[in-house]
């Protein structure tokens, strides 16, 4: 690895110490259908996004509810001394990607066959705080 590439790899490391996130990979549904639950709790306070995703009907909800409070548990571990309630969390930035595909063959009429796509997602949660209460190093 280059001088400059090494460089940036660290201060792109150094930059993650301070930022709560948590990633989900290869989440086994359609990236369509875990927006749509994403899309309910972008932008919203995490108790509020926790009630959202607790009584959504989605099976995606389950795996961003879960996905949820492991970004708070990270935000907890990064920042010890502070109290959640008054960091007044939120999610900044949740970002859904398409992930790996299997691809399966239906048998079709007249001795042809049609792809089946099983589609994943990659689903990254960042968490961001009103109060800006950083760990200081």
């Amino acid at each position: 690895m280059g001088v400059r590439k090494r460089e940036t790899a660290d201060a792109r490391k150094e930059a993650n110490k301070s930022i709560a996130f948590a990633k989900l990979n290869n989440c086994p549904t359609s990236p369509r259908k875990m927006r749509l639950v994403a899309d309910l709790v972008r932008g919203q306070k995490v108790d509020r996004a926790l009630n959202i995703l607790r009584f959504s009907s989605k099976e995606a909800s389950r795996k961003l509810e879960k996905l949820v409070l492991s970004v708070i548990a990270n935000w907890q571990a990064k920042n010890p001394e502070a109290n959640m309630e008054e960091a007044g969390l939120f999610i900044k930035t949740i970002t859904v990607d398409g992930g790996m595909m299997l691809k399966r063959l239906r048998p079709a009429p007249q001795g042809r066959a049609h792809r089946i796509r099983k589609r994943s997602n990659h689903v990254t949660i960042v968490l961001g705080s009103i109060n800006n209460t950083q760990a200081i190093n």
